[in-house]
């Protein structure tokens, strides 16, 4: 009966997002007079294209079947969390002296031409880069061209692969399961969708590291990754600002049900149990169902526990802006290209009021946030190593077909005893597969209600 009714709950929302339902009065008061102008956001720094060659797929997607398969990988570890009796003012001057991120480190014809042995070599190196920059731009390799030297570049590396923070919801899609490789967003149906800033991280789940890498870039154009230091947006943003978001804390939505306003009390009370105790689980994130917390009658939202949007490194001590806000933020998505269906549309609130963020609040957060983008140029064989405490990523519209991929990683070395002892329990989901796959027929174009 619970899965069905789990089952009914998800045709309901798929339903719904198909449905544009006029206004209540009650509402219409929250609504703008015309819809946000779209604009893609600009970045700090965008580097030149190279125009490097690549593989046809059928090369790239080749796995090593003679290494073991990685499925059993690590479940990704709880998140370190570290913001008490934090000094705004002296946490801006702190990271303000960060080392700059990325650091790019470009391929000569010999560490080409050494494969995996350069990465064995200058192992300790990479990783201490690693940590001091945030980020390491490993560009002009012909190694990770594919799955197999993707995987040979990480264990030379000596990183060890966990799941995605998400994986449990079903919208996470391997790109090669026994390599513990996943794909990154390249649906068709995502191409016009600008991705936003944002650590892969929940208040419950946080991956230590990652590996971004590009097998293909976008044949008709753009699909850049964007790469951001977390550092270097705390020391940009407005003091008084910061103080106030991290004495209010916030609170994010990440997925929305409409139901009719008009329901009685008791079936919607019905509802947001079953949505609870039968949905929320599956995205193994500690989430609250609360009814019309963005102003739509009927509306009932999976909103994350408070947070603070400042974290302190959990190895350097260094202060981050640690938060997905650029990325969720309603009135920030509402006024750039967006393929996101209502269903997952998300929200970000002051946690002491459950009041959306505002506008002038969200426009500083974008302003500091894209000053320090950089739009990196990534050709077939690039991949982008990520502290993910440290920076932020996302990605830019695309024309075309693209193929990037991530591996995951989980703490290791001194660090070892954060990683925990579970491993993933292998299970073939079909009803997480249908709701990868339902991604792609949503509908992706909507008007905004909220900005």
């Amino acid at each position: 009966m619970k899965l069905n009714l789990s089952l009914f709950l998800l045709t309901v929302t798929c339903s719904n997002a198909f449905v544009t339902k006029p206004p209540s009065k009650a509402f219409g008061a929250l609504q703008s007079t015309a819809s946000p102008e779209r604009v893609a956001p600009e970045a700090g720094y965008v580097p030149e294209w190279e125009d490097r060659p690549g593989l046809s797929p059928e090369e790239f997607m080749k796995s090593d079947e003679s290494k073991p398969d990685l499925s059993g990988m690590w479940e990704c570890p709880l998140t370190k969390w570290d913001f008490e009796n934090i000094d705004i003012k002296q946490a801006q001057r702190e990271a303000a002296k960060a080392p700059k991120c990325p650091l790019e480190i470009r391929a000569s014809v010999a560490d080409v031409e050494a494969g995996a042995d350069y990465f064995a070599k200058n192992k300790e190196k990479i990783r201490a880069d690693l940590l001091k920059h945030g980020a390491v731009w490993l560009r002009g390799f012909d190694l990770m061209k594919s799955v197999q030297g993707h995987r040979a570049m990480y264990e030379a590396l000596e990183l060890d692969p966990c799941l995605d923070p998400l994986h449990s919801s079903g919208l996470r899609k391997f790109a090669s399961e026994r390599d513990a490789l996943y794909e990154e967003v390249n649906k068709p149906s995502m191409r016009g969708h600008y991705i936003g800033l944002h650590s892969e991280s929940t208040s419950k789940r946080t991956a230590a590291y990652a590996a971004f890498v590009c097998f293909q870039k976008a044949t008709e154009g753009g699909g850049r990754f964007l790469v951001a230091d977390g550092a270097a947006i705390l020391a940009e943003l407005d003091s008084d600002l910061l103080q106030k978001l991290y004495d209010r804390q916030i609170r994010i939505s990440v997925s929305n049900l409409d139901i009719p306003p008009e329901l009685p009390d008791m079936v919607k009370g019905g509802i947001k149990e079953i949505v609870g105790q039968a949905v929320a689980p599956k995205f193994d994130m500690d989430l609250e169902m609360i009814y019309e917390s963005d102003g739509k009658p009927g509306r009932l939202q999976a909103v994350e526990n408070a947070e603070r949007p400042i974290n302190r490194h959990p190895v350097t001590g260094l202060p981050i802006w640690f938060n997905n806000a650029h990325n969720h933020a309603r009135k920030l998505r509402d006024r750039r290209p967006c393929g996101v269906p209502e269903v997952g549309m998300t929200e970000v609130f002051y946690a002491d009021t459950m009041e959306p963020l505002s506008l002038e609040d969200c426009q500083e957060i974008k302003r500091a946030s894209e000053k320090h983008i950089t739009a990196l140029s990534m050709e077939p064989g690039d991949v982008l190593l990520v502290d993910n405490y440290r920076a932020l990523h996302g990605r830019d519209v695309f024309e075309g077909d693209r193929f990037h991929a991530v591996s995951w990683f989980t703490w290791d070395g001194p660090q070892e005893e954060w990683r925990g002892d579970e491993r993933r329990i292998i299970e073939k989901n079909g009803l997480n597969k249908m709701i990868n796959s339902m991604m792609d027929w949503l509908p992706k174009d909507f008007e905004s209600q909220q900005s």
